[in-house]
């Protein structure tokens, strides 16, 4: 026996806490007592100092706690959030017209994170359990920062961006043959292979953000005093939501310079600078893992913090099989380990509740932006605008308010519980707020109504605009003084065009008929504005009023799920569950998701894109009332699931019994007297 700790194999540990040794070999009841009375006054042996092997510089030791740990843990959560869920999410629509990609592929990207996430979350949750974790996320960072770069390479292998020449979008009666060289361009391209390039990125971009919320997350718990856990976890959670925040501003604002920076920027054929900020991510990230690579397998004062948690773990008989000494040291226990966790009644619950939430939560941030255009008529840029005041900062404030709350009243595992099904109950309430704000649709030629009693509907052809060769794919609203809105000028009838002070009017409009009221003479010296006639909806205050409450309510049950997870299962399997309830969470909430919201929303489509080579693209009108609707009863229905899995979650969970429920410490103490 050396001095640093026994090192006896006779001696092996039953508990998964650092520093906390069983004895296995007889011995006196009062030498024993004396010996493992307490986990000892030193650290635990995987407790150490930060820094690099012997490198161990004072100044690292100021960040050697779990305040140092949170404060890394944020950092690389907010960039993974920036590349993840901003970046890419706002740089989509350029890389779908710079690389001629369609909607279904620019899905697939977007796709692929989630299925590098899927297949190995099981494995890293697994084997990381008892690994080095901070080292996992020194190789997350890593890996963030690979896929960063390799998602921005196919800026710099593509070429300059050419465009094609600009379409006059009046009625013109001459032939052209635009329609078939364009259909013809489209097809011969090669752009469209850089798809692999993308997908192979976002796979890069899974494999490093796979620890981050499983062992990240379970390191975070473990170092941490168990009433604290959840103010932590929370603090973090939110800090990963500023990620897609600031993703948003920075890639809106970069999407502002033009593609070729060396491009005149007032150069007709615009398309932002999408890859400056993937480029900016490979060296920032790569940043992240100095610190990281500096911590200790576990932080001081850990093996303390474990002897002194007391189990909630619930009582189904797999703690004995797991607390086994070599349990889960090779893979042949994996099976097992994921059985124990799958018949696990609370934990299979509180995931299928956090799944359906995960569907909720990943459809409105897809869509929101979407709903608000369309529903109160604003733009897309100040819709995303809108949907990202209300959704984050709602977010980021559900999580830290639930944080609080439940590390302020010290609640139990059932606690917990309960509090997400009130949080939800009331999410469900504010969620009836589709019922009553929502708008009608403005008059649309040729979708509402006919051509002034010509025309049929749902026909954007009519006889005032027949002979006007006009393209569908040429989607480009005006606003008639009739009050009416038109699909572009060229289906108004409109001949020709004159711009003042910015602003676009249209004359000689066949189609647009008289004015309904009577204005001043000063207002018919055109007969169309450019853009969308102005919404006589005023219910949007309220609507992003009570949204943004539903949001907070909702988010209020994200960290209290996380905790109660960790409550539920094994010390040993903290990290395991985590992946397990991840992968559920992506197979049944994010992925399925945004496709049950987008199938919702095409099918409240009056009008579809049809393009030159006669191919149905994105929808340019939408039932605003039939939308709503349909959002509503998604949102609604998987409330309700979610409240009847956490009510089964409370009626399942059957606490220890209270000698597996005393402090670790104590139990130590009983074990030593007894042997």
């Amino acid at each position: 026996m050396k001095d640093r700790g026994i090192e006896n194999s006779a001696f092996e540990s039953l508990s998964p806490s650092p520093g906390r040794r069983y004895l296995a070999g007889p011995a006196t009841a009062g030498a024993d007592a004396a010996a493992f009375a307490a986990p000892g006054p030193g650290p635990g042996p995987d407790e150490g100092p930060c820094g690099w092997g012997s490198c161990t510089p004072r100044a690292l030791q100021l960040c050697n706690n779990s305040e140092g740990y949170l404060a890394a843990y944020s950092l690389l959560a907010i960039f993974q959030g920036l590349v993840v869920n901003g970046l890419v999410n706002i740089s989509i629509s350029t890389i779908e017209k710079r690389y001629e990609l369609n909607s279904s592929l620019t899905g697939l990207i977007s796709a692929s994170y989630d299925i590098a996430f899927c297949v190995l979350s099981l494995f890293v949750s697994y084997f990381g359990e008892r690994g080095h974790k901070p080292r996992w996320l020194a190789f997350s960072a890593f890996m963030l920062g690979v896929g960063s770069l390799v998602f921005s390479l196919p800026h710099f292998s593509s070429g300059k961006y050419q465009y094609g020449g600009k379409i006059e979008d009046t009625c013109q009666t001459a032939e052209t043959t635009f329609a078939n060289a364009t259909c013809n361009a489209s097809k011969n391209s090669s752009l469209h292979n850089y798809l692999y390039v993308f997908i192979l990125g976002q796979l890069l971009l899974g494999v490093g953000g796979t620890p981050l919320y499983t062992l990240g997350t379970a390191f975070l718990d473990d170092s941490v005093p168990k009433h604290k856990s959840s103010l932590y976890i929370g603090i973090g959670y939110a800090m990963s939501l500023l990620g897609p925040a600031i993703g948003y501003v920075l890639g809106g604002q970069l999407l502002k310079i033009y593609i070729d920076i060396q491009v005149d920027q007032d150069d007709p054929r615009w398309l932002g600078a999408w890859w400056i900020g993937f480029l900016a991510c490979f060296f920032a990230v790569w940043l992240l893992i100095i610190p990281f690579s500096c911590f200790p397998k576990h932080l001081p004062g850990t093996a303390k913090i474990q002897a002194e948690k007391i189990s909630e773990t619930h009582d189904d008989g797999s703690q004995i099989l797991v607390q086994t000494s070599n349990f889960g040291q090779s893979f042949k226990d994996f099976p097992m380990a994921l059985m124990i966790l799958l018949r696990n009644p609370v934990l299979m619950s509180l995931i299928v509740a956090s799944s359906t939430e995960a569907l909720v939560a990943t459809g409105f941030a897809t869509f929101l932006p979407k709903f608000i255009e369309n529903q109160f008529g604003k733009s897309s840029s100040f819709s995303s605008t809108l949907g990202g005041i209300v959704l984050i900062p709602a977010a980021a404030l559900g999580q830290v308010i639930s944080g609080v709350l439940v590390s302020k009243f010290k609640m139990s595992c059932r606690g917990m519980i309960k509090f997400m099904i009130s949080t939800c109950s009331v999410a469900l309430m504010l969620n009836t707020v589709f019922l009553f704000a929502k708008c009608g649709n403005e008059p649309f030629a040729g979708v509402s109504e006919t051509y002034n009693g010509t025309g049929t509907l749902f026909n954007l052809t009519a006889p005032c605009n027949a002979n006007c060769r006009c393209l569908l794919s040429m989607y480009y609203p005006i606003c008639g003084r009739d009050e009416v809105q038109y699909f572009s000028p060229c289906f108004a009838g409109c001949s020709s065009y004159l711009v003042n002070n910015m602003e676009k009017t249209y004359h000689n409009c066949s189609c647009i008929g008289k004015p309904k009221r009577e204005k001043g003479s000063e207002d018919f010296l055109y007969e169309a504005v450019a853009g969308k006639c102005p919404t006589k909806c005023t219910v949007l205050p309220l609507f992003l009023a009570f949204f943004f409450f539903a949001v907070i309510f909702t988010f209020m049950a994200v960290t209290p799920t996380t905790v109660a997870i960790l409550r539920c299962v094994p010390d040993k399997q903290h990290s395991f569950a985590l992946g397990v309830q991840l992968v559920f969470m992506r197979l049944l909430g994010t992925i399925p998701g945004p496709v049950l919201f987008g199938v919702a929303i095409d099918n409240s489509c009056t009008l579809w894109d049809i393009n030159e080579c006669e191919t149905k693209g994105a929808c340019w009108v939408y039932d605003n009332k039939r939308m709503a609707y349909l959002l509503m009863g998604i949102s609604a229905a998987c409330k309700i699931i979610t409240i009847i899995f956490l009510v089964m979650a409370v009626y399942f969970y059957k606490p220890p019994p209270l000698t597996k429920a005393l402090p670790q410490k104590t139990k130590e103490k009983t074990s030593a007297i007894r042997t």
